[in-house]
């Protein structure tokens, strides 16, 4: 499998519920266990969730992000990449993953599902946006079995 292949996005908006927070985490727990990398785009909320479920279970995340400062990345992020582009860094986390997982989002996570749908790149949804050909799915071990079947 090429290093391409092993890379998760998780998309979502920097606020969220408890429960959409505690769903992120859970992702990139199972991310980070079955050996993929995960890249969103760097800030708080589900982010900065599923970049902490990763990181706390050995796993590498990647961070891009819209600003100029890698400081600005959440604590979780282990590689941090400044843009510099604003919103139009979410064409590089749609582009950049084999497949993607949006949990919950505004209009931020809205144009990083359009991305992926543009690109042909694989995306599910918990709790976020209602669109023809995203699945939905409740939890996450059904988002992470969708993404490792495509």
């Amino acid at each position: 499998m090429s290093e391409a292949l092993k890379i998760i996005a998780v998309i979502g908006g920097r606020e969220c519920t408890d429960e959409q927070y505690q769903i992120a985490r859970n992702v990139g727990r199972l991310i980070a266990e079955n050996k993929r990398i995960l890249v969103c785009g760097g800030r708080s909320g589900i982010m900065e969730a599923a970049c902490r479920g990763a990181v706390e279970a050995g796993g590498i995340t990647v961070g891009i992000l819209p600003g100029d400062d890698i400081r600005d990345a959440n604590p979780w992020v282990t590689i941090p990449i400044a843009t510099g582009i604003g919103l139009a860094r979410n064409a590089i986390i749609a582009r950049s993953a084999a497949a993607a997982i949006a949990v919950g989002g505004s209009y931020g996570t809205l144009s990083e599902i359009a991305y992926c749908k543009q690109f042909g790149v694989p995306v599910v949804g918990i709790q976020s946006w209602d669109i023809t050909d995203v699945p939905a799915v409740e939890t996450a071990e059904e988002a992470i079995r969708f993404v490792l079947q495509v």
